[in-house]
């Protein structure tokens, strides 16, 4: 599971994909439904494009568990802000994924002030969302995005109620 963020600009798409092809890896990637109109679609879908429709994600995070627990290797991208606008809260969908299918987290960013990009680490969700949530926050602090203004602070809505775990996510080996 690859989490894309912070998510300011038109731009992270493509700067997030080519690091990730850069980097060999061919990732599914989730972006919201009106991407897929028009003469973009057939593009899209063969760049392993997913079409989410936002306000009705029906069972998403089920197929996409299933399609992950499933595989011997697949990695699936998502902007975990769900918009380019500054927003309140991330969507849960990366967590909720990852932990269903028993993967880990890998926390991906782009930085516009410091013109950088990467992967940072692996982490794997321990069932405690707002202990494994607080070191998401560590790691995106000092990142800011293409458009520092539109950046929405990891926090997702569901943290207290989901959190029922014992433990914070747990770096890779």
């Amino acid at each position: 599971m690859l989490v894309a963020a912070p998510h300011t600009s038109n731009w992270d798409f493509f700067l997030m994909m080519a690091m990730a092809w850069r980097s060999d890896l061919h990732p599914k990637w989730l972006g919201k439904q009106e991407m897929f109109s028009g003469p973009f679609r057939p593009l899209f879908r063969a760049m392993g494009g997913i079409a989410v429709n936002r306000s009705n994600p029906r069972s998403l995070v089920t197929d996409l568990a299933e399609q992950a627990a499933a595989a011997e290797a697949l990695a699936i991208l998502i902007p975990a802000e769900g918009t380019r606008a500054k927003g309140e809260y991330w969507k849960s969908g990366f967590y909720r994924i990852a932990s269903a299918a028993n993967v880990p987290v890998v926390l991906c960013y782009l930085d516009g002030p410091t013109r950088t990009g990467g992967f940072g680490p692996v982490l794997y969700p321990s069932g405690n969302v707002e202990a494994d949530m607080d070191l998401v926050r560590a790691f995106y602090a000092d990142k800011s995005g293409m458009r520092p203004k539109n950046k929405t602070t990891p926090r997702l809505r569901d943290e207290q109620a989901v959190g029922a775990g014992d433990g914070p996510m747990a770096s890779a080996p």
